[in-house]
């Protein structure tokens, strides 16, 4: 027997599957991770193929493998086929999918299963007690394991000093036994009471077409459904199917923001059943619960993008919930957009892949359209509740009229009255810190980070200046360091800056602030958030993390600071992104018993973006933007592309940038038909030319959305092999998140 194996090498150059064969006695299966020689060392790589022939290999040259790591395979034959997919449709190498599927943990060794002294007893309770008359505590530790069942010692020397020593007096007469015991690390979760409903009759249409699906071999399928429409039930419901089937689900959300609520929801209707999977864990909490999906203990998967990757058995569901979210897409490698991994990995396994959301991706929306997947809509919230109203609140005016504050009359009036009426209210502003930069009004300068190509963002707490790319700090100058000036002063708004106005304007009222730096340290955003739904908390103030997918029934209210920030952010997606955004928010407002009402704050508030946002009308925002992407050739007409080279040199990270660009520039207009794919190819230095002292430069490339597209990817990899060396790396990325 003869095993094929992915070395644990990232590099290209080893980017195969190596033989080797199988000692005997060596009990191996696909998806085992064995120990093997390679060269001089000895490295750790995964079983992806089993055969008989050793491949026109002379048999007596092949090495054979070194022992298993584990007992068990890693990873199922399903899951195997789907790191080739992801070799092919992302550019990566095969280890670099496989890395991409397993926890980290196991391969640095660092969470291994935590163990505790456990006893149980061995002998009827009454002969028992007759054998240790004469020692109190061990019939107190009798009395207390009577019950036949297993018992840990630590639990038991809070009321049994000395347990341990007891317990072993007791094993040494024969009454007891003592060993290891397996404890899981339980992920915290805020419990909260299951909530299930009786579908209405547009979610019990969803919920019978799905089902069908499910018995039908699944299918892939567009959720659309407007803010408090009941998406979350919908797909309970088909979980249940699920299970009542022997199949098992994923669920995506977006961020970690949103995985303690849900994944509330989901343990107090299915119970242990469900497992959370997110990095907020510590390492032993994400080691115990892989293993619980892993052997099957666990068939509901509530998590964060690389859960898509669960060892799930019977698979039968993958919900991607808030699909349109930009965090589904990994930015490090395998770059892979967690959207199209669900749709590969439920084609695969027979089932059903389900995204769901309020403001689809335009191409979502365009291939449901075409019939690529099947569109499913939710028009209405539950119980007929109204969309909360939106106004849009032009912030020039205000300026006009005499009013500085970053809070406009009419909001501030409607915070008064919300307030007073004993309701709460979420105001958003996408940008933490207290000022988006430092200037100096008498000569214009800006504090920059010396290791990276951004402007320094200021921050209340502690009076400093900080980068956000790469952590570097510096105190905030009193005097200019260009003229002298002693007027430099923060500019813009974030999150600290509101927090600071509001607790000034309204100095009685408790509010908390959701945004990166107060929920840095672990169990701190399911603690705050927990505040705000028992209501301590009167006002929420945050980034985009408030805007996603929370439900608060007490929030009437939600006010918009600037909804123009990132709509100058240059990418073709941040109008939907703006539209999107502001969209989720305004559907935070009004999900409960009481109605709703939204003040969106613009400096732009004739952009379409916002004026649909404001109507909360996606299909005439979808229809608006296709025209717009159509006029510009942008997604879904064509493929927007980028070689991104990165080098501690600049002159170094700009030659392979530009040779690499008239090369592939070369290689398009050899063939009449390449020439027609081509939209765009240009190298140019990137947006932000250097993060953490590295340079960095691209080489952008454009394509017609065709099937042709295939051998061009497969030319760009080749031509990174060839310009990649030790000071410069190159890095293919397909439709970024970002160009920046």
């Amino acid at each position: 027997m003869y095993a094929q194996v992915v070395v644990d090498v990232l590099s290209r150059q080893v980017d195969k599957p190596f033989t080797y064969a199988v000692p005997d006695g060596l009990s191996t299966a696909l998806g085992m991770r064995v120990r093997v020689p390679f060269g001089k060392r000895e490295l750790t790589g995964l079983v992806v193929g089993l055969c008989e022939e050793a491949g026109g290999l002379e048999p007596e040259k092949i090495k054979p493998l070194l022992g298993a790591v584990e007992d068990f395979p890693l990873l199922t034959e399903e899951l195997i086929v789907l790191a080739r997919w992801l070799q092919g449709h992302c550019g990566c190498t095969l280890a670099q999918a496989v890395r991409a599927m397993l926890p980290a943990q196991l391969r640095g060794g660092s969470a291994k299963p935590l163990t505790r002294l456990a006893v149980r007893l061995c002998q009827p309770l009454e002969q028992a007690l007759q054998a240790s008359k004469r020692a109190p505590r061990q019939q107190q530790l009798l009395r207390s394991v009577s019950d036949g069942r297993v018992h840990r010692l630590d639990l038991l020397e809070e009321e049994i000093p000395g347990a341990l020593a007891v317990a072993r007096a007791l094993e040494k007469k024969g009454i007891c036994e003592v060993f290891s015991l397996e404890v899981r690390r339980a992920p915290f979760v805020d419990l909260a009471l299951d909530q299930s409903h009786l579908p209405t009759a547009e979610q019990a249409n969803a919920i019978a077409a799905l089902s069908k699906a499910l018995d039908d071999g699944g299918g892939s399928f567009l959720l659309a459904g407007v803010t408090g429409s009941g998406k979350t039930e919908v797909y309970m419901h088909l979980i249940r199917r699920c299970l009542n089937r022997g199949k098992g689900a994923i669920v995506l959300v977006p961020e970690i923001a949103l995985t303690p609520q849900m994944a509330a929801w989901f343990r107090a209707r299915f119970g242990d059943t469900a497992a959370i999977l997110h990095s907020a864990l510590s390492k032993g909490e994400q080691f115990d619960e892989w293993r619980r999906i892993r052997f099957g203990e666990a068939r509901v998967v509530v998590g964060a993008r690389s859960a898509v990757f669960a060892p799930v058995q019977s698979l039968g569901l993958v919900v991607v919930d808030e699909e349109h979210e930009q965090s589904y897409q990994s930015e490090g490698q395998p770059q892979y957009d967690a959207r199209d991994v669900a749709v590969e990995r439920a084609r695969l396994c027979g089932g059903i892949a389900l995204l769901g959301s309020a403001t689809p991706q335009i191409q979502s929306y365009e291939k449901a359209l075409r019939g690529a997947y099947t569109l499913l809509e939710l028009p209405h919230r539950v119980q007929g509740r109204p969309m909360a109203q939106v106004e849009i609140v032009d912030m020039r005016r205000e300026i006009l009229d005499g009013n500085p504050s970053i809070f406009s009359r009419s909001l501030r009036r409607a915070l008064e009255e919300t307030l007073q009426k004993g309701e709460q209210a979420v105001l958003f502003i996408n940008r933490r810190g207290y000022a988006g930069f430092v200037k100096c009004r008498a000569c214009g300068y800006t504090p920059k980070c010396p290791h990276c190509d951004v402007a320094l963002t200021y921050h209340l707490v502690d009076n400093s200046l900080h980068c956000h790319y790469c952590g570097y700090r510096q105190a905030t100058p009193s005097l200019c360091p260009a003229c002298g000036s002693r007027y430099i002063k923060p500019m813009g708004i974030g999150t600290q800056k509101v927090e600071q106005v509001f607790c000034q304007e309204f100095p009685t009222v408790p509010c908390i602030r959701l945004d990166a730096d107060t929920t840095a340290r672990k169990d701190e955003l399911v603690r705050l958030l927990s505040s705000f739904r028992r209501g301590e908390a009167k006002v929420m103030i945050g980034t985009q993390m408030v805007a996603k997918g929370h439900d608060f029934p007490n929030v009437t209210l939600v006010g918009v600071m600037m909804a123009d920030l990132s709509l100058n952010v240059p990418d073709y997606r941040s109008e939907e992104r703006t539209f999107q955004l502001l969209t989720q928010v305004a559907g935070r407002a009004g999900r409960g018993e009481l109605p709703g009402q939204v003040f969106v704050q613009t400096y732009e508030p004739d952009h379409y973006a916002i004026q649909m946002a404001a109507r909360q009308d996606y299909r005439a925002f979808f229809e608006q933007e296709l025209k717009r992407r159509k006029r510009t050739l942008y997604p879904p007409y064509t493929l927007p592309m980028r070689i991104l080279a990165t080098s501690p040199s600049e002159p170094e990270a700009r030659a392979a940038a530009e040779g690499l660009g008239q090369q592939l520039k070369d290689w398009f207009y050899e063939e009449k038909q390449r020439r027609k794919l081509l939209v765009q190819v240009r190298a140019m230095e990137a947006p932000l030319s250097k993060i953490r002292d590295v340079y960095r430069y691209q080489v952008y490339v454009k394509l017609y959305a065709a099937d042709g597209y295939a051998e061009a990817l497969e030319q760009m990899q080749a031509l990174c092999r060839e310009y990649e060396t030790a000071k410069v790396s190159l890095r293919l990325e397909i439709d970024p998140p970002s160009f920046l």
